[in-house]
């Protein structure tokens, strides 16, 4: 079979699951939704905050769309191992990397997609409900590079969740890695090492240096996605040798 063909199946199985619909509505009703609430019922930085940040408060609800994020790309990919589907799959496509390349460009497209949708929609509605005299414009150093940041970020992450879910073949069995990895490690590992520098080289925080307006520690905008580039590198690799050396 040809690559277009294989990419065409596998965006047929995403658009029959009703799951995997729902994730990726998710990524957008809870970045943009929560961000137009915090920014109408806020709308400015503290009295006295020094670190008011205007582009990364225009997505205050990232930390909950990149769960759904995760989900989505956890769940696209250890679907095919449920009942057995896997080996349907590779008896229409026996070449395994031809399925894994159209299986992984259509979970990293479509999450890219609704990414910068999801990304616009909340850099413009957070910006024009902030109180006058604190957002800025789509035109503004850094902003939109933070809206084209913010949907690669989580294409990134739905590729790191599929990865490792083709190695562990499991949603549960992903989900129970990377809840904790985006959740826990960074502010564990931020409490051990002294000045919290290690953590910055975790996938959430490397990744969301593009969302500020002036980043600070070692890694810059673009050099800290290129970190979470190399975290989804090393997970889709794994997941490669996974799905290369074991019996369907």
């Amino acid at each position: 079979m040809s690559f277009p063909a294989v990419l065409h199946a596998e965006w047929i199985k995403v658009r029959s699951l009703r799951s995997l619909v729902g994730s990726l509505i998710s990524v957008f009703l809870a970045t943009a939704g929560l961000t137009v609430l915090a920014c109408a019922t806020l709308g400015r930085p503290e009295p006295g905050s020094t670190d008011f940040d205007p582009v990364l408060f225009s997505y205050y609800g990232l930390n909950f769309g990149q769960m759904a994020a995760l989900t989505f790309g956890a769940t696209a990919m250890a679907a095919e191992y449920r009942n057995g589907a896997i080996r349907i799959s590779l008896g229409a496509v026996p070449d395994r990397g031809l399925f894994y390349r159209a299986k992984l460009s259509v979970i990293g497209g479509l999450t890219l997609a609704v990414g910068l949708v999801t990304s616009l929609t909340s850099f413009l509605s957070g910006q024009a409900l902030m109180d006058k005299g604190f957002g800025i414009g789509i035109g503004d150093p850094g902003a939109l590079a933070a809206v084209v940041g913010c949907a690669v970020y989580l294409a990134l992450l739905s590729l790191l969740a599929a990865g490792l879910a083709a190695l562990l073949r499991s949603v549960t069995g992903a989900m129970s890695v990377l809840v904790p990895l985006f959740l826990i490690v960074p502010f564990v590992v931020g409490d051990v090492s002294k000045g919290g520098g290690a953590a910055d080289f975790m996938p959430d925080r490397s990744g969301r240096q593009i969302l500020l307006l002036h980043p600070d520690g070692p890694l810059g905008a673009w050099s800290g996605m290129a970190v979470l580039a190399a975290w989804t590198g090393l997970a889709v690799t794994v997941g490669w040798w996974a799905l290369r050396r074991r019996d369907a």
